[in-house]
């Protein structure tokens, strides 16, 4: 048997119009394009050239059908500045992600999901409301990968090869979905998942769309991230950028996005801001942040990992029930890898540790 959408998703996921695929297959792109509408089968050599090219197993093109997010479905960080090949590459890695995920939740207990439809607040209310629900207060979010995932929302990572992929997120059924591109810095990864927050709470059914729609996540998550009452505490009579650089540290964002959530507070005037953008670009701050900080990655699927390691599960095991390579498993979870268990019982010990309740 033959599954005509997972070709379509294949060739989608590594970047292939038809006829390119079709000329590193050696057949036409007529031959792809019937095969990707179920009007006729490839054999079994021709899967085999199919399956080289598009770096996916033979069975991922016989597995039952995959549902794709359609691109109406998906809020993303950058729309704007991707091109539709690279917009259906994230995509496809989604409905991957989905895929990863369902066969998680089959074989473990998960968070609950407590994200509230927020869509009648203005994002900085918006904000305050989630951070009241959730327990928060006023201080510094440590990590927000892990307060994402501890609400019930599934962080994955996006091993995009392009800057123009930031992030984007969407609503499946009733489980939200972030997806982080791991080639920004970290605090840009940080606004990036606060911002997706921003979507699932103020654009789950509906709402502005587009330039306003991002304006609105990018609100939201600036006052997720640096609320008004611990900003304004500590900032001081007179901004720099070396001041900048010192308080960033408390919030774990950029020194851009200080700069911004302080002029939207009324700290900075607009002609002060504008100095500061112009300096924090001359430093190169745009491109390289200063004193950076470590990269979050997904708490859940390190435990998920360390108790399948500790059942003999590995890495092959699990690629091979989602027909998939092991690299796009890794690509989806932040690099996070399962290895064999030796003999020496530590990995039982690291999955007792904080271990997920099995189903």
């Amino acid at each position: 048997m033959f599954t005509p959408s997972r070709l379509t998703l294949a060739r989608k996921r590594r970047g292939l119009m038809k006829n390119k695929l079709a000329d590193l297959v050696g057949v036409t792109g007529r031959s792809i394009t019937a095969y990707e509408a179920g009007e006729s089968e490839p054999s079994d050599a021709t899967v085999a050239a199919l399956a080289k090219v598009l770096r996916f197993p033979p069975d991922f093109f016989s597995a039952p059908d995959i549902d794709e997010p359609l691109p109406g479905a998906a809020s993303f960080r950058a729309l704007t500045k991707m091109s539709a090949a690279q917009r259906d590459a994230a995509l496809a890695a989604g409905a991957l992600a989905v895929e990863l995920g369902t066969w998680v939740e089959k074989r473990f207990k998960l968070p609950a999901v407590d994200v509230p439809e927020l869509r009648d607040h203005e994002p900085e209310a918006a904000a305050e409301a989630l951070r009241a629900r959730w327990g928060l207060g006023e201080r510094p979010i440590g990590n927000v990968v892990h307060l994402l995932e501890a609400k019930g929302v599934r962080v994955f990572s996006l091993a995009e090869q392009c800057i123009e992929v930031d992030a984007f997120s969407m609503w499946r059924v009733s489980v939200g979905y972030v997806f982080l591109n791991t080639q920004k810095s970290a605090e840009h990864g940080r606004f990036d998942a606060a911002h997706e927050l921003g979507h699932l709470v103020l654009h789950r059914h509906g709402g502005p769309g587009g330039r306003a729609a991002e304006q609105e996540a990018n609100r939201f998550a600036s006052a997720f991230l640096m609320p008004r009452a611990s900003v304004l505490a500590v900032a001081p009579t007179y901004v720099t950028v070396d001041a900048l650089i010192e308080l960033k540290k408390a919030w774990g964002v950029s020194v851009a996005a200080l700069a911004h959530r302080l002029h939207s507070l009324s700290v900075v005037s607009e002609w002060h801001y504008r100095s500061l953008c112009i300096e924090i670009a001359q430093r190169g701050y745009r491109r390289a942040e200063p004193k950076g900080v470590g990269r979050e990655m997904s708490m859940v699927y390190k435990k998920v990992f360390d108790a399948l390691r500790a059942e003999g599960v590995t890495k092959a095991h699990l690629a091979r029930d989602l027909h998939l390579s092991v690299g796009d498993v890794e690509a989806l979870v932040f690099g996070l890898v399962l290895t064999q268990v030796g003999g020496d019982g530590r990995s039982g010990e690291a999955a007792a540790r904080g271990r997920l309740r099995l189903v």
